[in-house]
């Protein structure tokens, strides 16, 4: 009997041993998870740390690939009537009314571009309708525009404009449910779009670009060359048409 107590009392002491070891590991884990927190986070809660490190994430917005300084010398060189100012603002326009339309499921309130940027955001209207999901862009925001592609090439000149911004984007089921994205948090990011111009009609490829250039506002006649300023066909000047012929042809998430 006093061998069995003996034997009970040496285990319940060897478990306390136990559970004090572990309780002094979980002590020094803590203190120590909470010190790093601090020395990197500034805060005793590691979780919260986090949360303000993605909070500052969400905040920052992203950096674009800027060339306008390098670019836009060549392009007035060959366009001395285009305004980058201008192109500028229109690419944010178009940019932020092309997000407005896929969120509304509504091609009308796409500001204007080419027939094929129209084809983009149609398909992906159909798309969302088939699948049974809605894309949502709210609080769009823009940061920062610059050119960051400049390229002469098969009949057409393209330039490309960079936009970094932000807006809250979130994807919901037919039923209005949240599948994917925050209704609450800003997300930052990228997109490219593209501004085209068809230099030459007789080199161009894909035949939806002929709809892109110039024609005489007299005659109708088109103007097929890069820099021609009166029409071929009955002499009248075209040179106020040239900031027009621009036209915006995709826009892309980076």
């Amino acid at each position: 009997m006093n061998m069995t107590l003996i034997m009970a009392a040496v285990v319940l002491i060897l478990l306390l041993c136990v559970i004090g070891a572990a309780a002094y590991g979980i002590s020094r884990l803590k203190r120590g998870i909470r010190d790093f927190s601090r020395q990197v986070f500034g805060t005793d809660s590691l979780k919260e740390g986090f949360d303000r490190v993605e909070e500052e994430y969400q905040e920052t917005p992203k950096s674009v690939s800027a060339m306008t300084g390098l670019y836009l010398p060549k392009i007035k060189k060959d366009f001395p009537q285009f305004q980058y100012d201008d192109m500028r603002v229109r690419a944010e326009n178009v940019l932020t009314s092309y997000l407005m339309a896929v969120s509304a499921a509504d091609q009308g309130f796409l500001k204007e571009g080419s027939q094929e940027l129209r084809d983009q955001l149609e398909m992906k209207i159909v798309q969302q309708k088939n699948s049974g999901e809605r894309e949502h862009f709210e609080k769009v925001r823009i940061h920062r525009t610059e050119i960051t592609d400049y390229k002469k090439r098969e009949g057409r000149c393209t330039v490309m404009f960079q936009t970094s911004l932000q807006y809250r984007y979130y994807v919901t089921a037919e039923t209005g449910e949240l599948v994917r994205g925050s209704r609450d948090r800003e997300k930052q990011t990228r997109y490219n779009t593209e501004l085209v111009y068809i230099q030459d009609r007789e080199k161009v490829q894909d035949e939806r670009d002929l709809s892109l250039g110039i024609n005489c506002p007299n005659c109708g006649a088109p103007i097929s060359g890069l820099g021609e300023k009166v029409c071929a066909y009955c002499g009248t000047p075209v040179v106020e048409l040239n900031l027009y012929a621009w036209t915006f042809h995709r826009v892309t998430e980076v």
